[in-house]
């Protein structure tokens, strides 16, 4: 076996699935599976389709080729760019967009590829990522009317986005915005809008707290399905796994040391300057991987007497002093991974990947 490699649980990720599809179900809510920690795994995105996933998500156009061939719909969740237009109409059925310029391309590509491309217009909240505004309610109508009249593409709902960019949490009020404006556009426009799309993960507090607004009916959500958590609150799905992702590595060395450096500190190679705690003599462990193709910040060792003390490109550096168990060169270190260790573990090509 090569290390480092990830170790993914299938079957844990599809019973992820099922859980959070059968909780927002329920709620009149159809999830999208948001696939874009995975770097476009097959495996993966067919364990979501397994547990009730219809939709698939994901901001890379790569991915979602690599997707064209399983049975569900394809979402683009980065707004697109207009050089990407063409190959949005093919791997893509449905994307979240703002920019007219953008949805204008959009329309001529599925003209000429005889497509009908669904289009949700991204509203801002107050996250001050993407969308219109909320408050340009005559930008919002302007845009509304134009998408009307394209040939090509079919304008199937309003989204929003929250606490990615601005951590604002989502709220009763401030997702409740997208059921006013809805109604307003139904209004003026003597058309039914299909979908309100209300957010990520971070969006499942509402129904947590039972505060989901009337009319909301799809998050996208990657991080409840992958770890089984409710972002904002930050706390476990009932009957959810944690731990569907496990970076396995190889120690390459181990040496009595002391705790702290010796001579003047400086900035680290990231441009960090370290702090460093005085504990004496310590018997210290280096992995073979470093930030290059993890996140030690956002990762755990499965030894509970382990503790990570940093990490530079290439070398993982850990304090195995109090550990029970009597390591060795060549040994295989366990970490349970968080969302972040996870994306660069699944995005770096020196990172084998193992599926059970």
């Amino acid at each position: 076996m090569q290390y480092p490699f990830i170790e993914v649980d299938i079957k844990k990720i599809k019973h992820n699935a099922k859980v959070v599809t059968d909780i927002c179900k329920k709620h009149g809510v159809n999830p999208v599976g948001v696939t874009k920690v995975s770097s476009g795994s097959i495996e993966l995105a067919q364990a979501m389709i397994d547990g009730g996933i219809d939709t698939l998500g994901d901001s890379k156009l790569d991915n979602l080729e690599k997707f064209k061939d399983l049975p569900a719909k394809k979402m683009l969740l980065r707004l697109p760019a207009i050089s990407e237009a063409k190959r949005l109409v093919e791997f893509a059925d449905i994307s979240l967009n703002s920019e007219l310029k953008t949805i204008e391309a959009i329309s001529k590509e599925a003209v000429k590829l005889g497509k009908t491309h669904e289009i949700v217009l991204m509203i801002d909240v107050g996250d001050l990522r993407e969308g219109i505004f909320y408050e340009n309610k005559d930008t919002i109508m302007e845009t509304v009317d134009h998408i009307l009249r394209l040939e090509g593409v079919k304008l199937v709902g309003i989204g929003t986005n929250l606490t990615c960019y601005g951590a604002i949490i989502p709220s009763k009020e401030n997702v409740g915005q997208l059921v006013d404006i809805k109604k307003e556009i139904e209004e003026k426009f003597n058309i039914e809008l299909e979908l309100i799309s209300g957010g990520n993960s971070s969006s499942l507090c509402l129904i947590q707290h039972e505060e989901l607004p009337e009319g909301v009916n799809q998050m996208r959500l990657g991080t409840s399905i992958i770890l089984g958590l409710v972002e904002v609150t930050w706390t476990m799905i009932p009957d959810t796994y944690n731990d569907a992702f496990k970076l396995k590595a190889e120690i390459v060395e181990i040496q009595e040391k002391p705790s702290m450096p010796i001579g003047e500190v400086a900035m680290d190679a990231f441009r960090n300057v370290p702090t460093f705690e005085d504990k004496g003599m310590m018997k210290r462990a280096i992995c073979a991987i470093g930030k290059q193709d993890c996140d030690p910040q956002f990762m755990l060792p499965d030894d509970e007497n382990i503790c990570i003390l940093g990490s530079s490109s290439d070398h993982l550096i850990l304090d195995i002093t109090n550990s029970d168990r009597d390591y060795e060169i060549g040994d295989i270190l366990s970490f349970t991974l968080d969302y972040v260790a996870i994306l660069r573990c699944m995005t770096s090509p020196y990172v084998e990947r193992v599926y059970i």
